[in-house]
């Protein structure tokens, strides 16, 4: 209904807008050709025509982007409160049974493993809003030092396949650096962050079958390269430079069945971009899997 109702104020604004230009042209026609004699006063109402039509596009594009970026916000708060009350509600459930029955140890061991689950799927949640709100301090600083890529994403690789229990034919680790090592400047931790939002989402839009290729590779002699492919969903062209704003979650029957905060990429694209490099995602379109590809500079 909120949907809906925001469809609606998109029309209506569109609408007045486009009222709005016709009436000035309306009048600005009119009155040049009644007074065409007078040529100072023509030039002047040319260019307060022009400007009264530029006022009025800018203001029908920024009503339009306000809507959608409250549409975003909105769909980002329902999605941390899902996220936050999920788990806290599990958590909470198992614990009530553990007071009030009498249970084995084998019951008890398996409430207790879901429990922590629960827990940290509730600590990712947390990380994920606090990384984001660091992500958007651009004058945030880096104590950098000279790390091993291919170490950290083979220790993000073997997190990723514990937490989600993961056969190991699942994912593929390829690191082909021609005998160099795939070293960088940069926050250890930051780094990790950025290459496991990239596994977790490439496991999350995967569906049932998980099959994960990850690549460290050199680029000539100033790169290094992280690619993550994966044989999920895919992503449509057009969408492949929005998946990376704050909030922003691409369209979709599967994409809504998935929950998310909307955040995952854009905390990825943040801590490349403070890291001097760049992160981009291909993908040949739906049902074609997807690839995303961290370059940064080598140290």
């Amino acid at each position: 209904m909120a949907g809906r109702g925001r469809r609606k104020s998109i029309a209506f604004f569109i609408t007045l807008g486009a009222c709005l230009v016709a009436l000035a042209i309306a009048l600005n026609v009119g009155w040049i050709l009644l007074n065409w004699r007078q040529v100072a006063l023509l030039v002047l109402g040319i260019i307060f025509f022009t400007m009264i039509i530029v006022g009025l596009v800018l203001n029908t594009i920024f009503l339009i982007r306000e809507i959608r970026r409250n549409e975003q916000h909105d769909a980002f708060i329902n999605a941390v409160t899902h996220e936050l009350k999920t788990p806290l509600a599990s958590i909470r459930l198992y614990l009530e049974t553990l007071k009030t029955r009498k249970l084995d140890e084998k019951q008890r061991e398996n409430f207790y493993e879901i429990m922590l689950a629960d827990s940290d799927r509730l600590l990712h949640t947390v990380e994920q809003v606090l990384r984001a709100g660091q992500a958007g301090h651009k004058r945030r600083r880096l104590s950098p030092m000279i790390i091993d890529l291919g170490d950290i994403v083979r220790e993000c690789m073997e997190l990723t396949r514990v937490r989600y229990n993961l056969a190991p034919e699942s994912l593929r680790f390829n690191e082909s650096t021609n005998g160099d090592r795939a070293r960088v400047a940069g926050d250890a931790d930051e780094l990790s962050a950025a290459v496991s939002n990239l596994l977790d989402n490439a496991i999350k839009y995967s569906d049932k079958n998980v099959h994960i290729s990850v690549q460290v590779t050199t680029l000539g002699e100033k790169l290094v390269a992280v690619r993550i492919t994966d044989r999920g969903i895919g992503i449509p062209h057009a969408q492949l430079k929005r998946i990376f704003k704050r909030f922003y979650r691409a369209p979709g029957n599967f994409m809504a069945r998935v929950k998310g905060t909307g955040l995952g990429l854009f905390i990825v694209h943040s801590i490349v971009k403070r890291h001097g490099g760049r992160v981009f995602a291909e993908s040949a379109g739906v049902g074609q899997g997807s690839t995303f590809t961290i370059q940064l500079p080598k140290a």
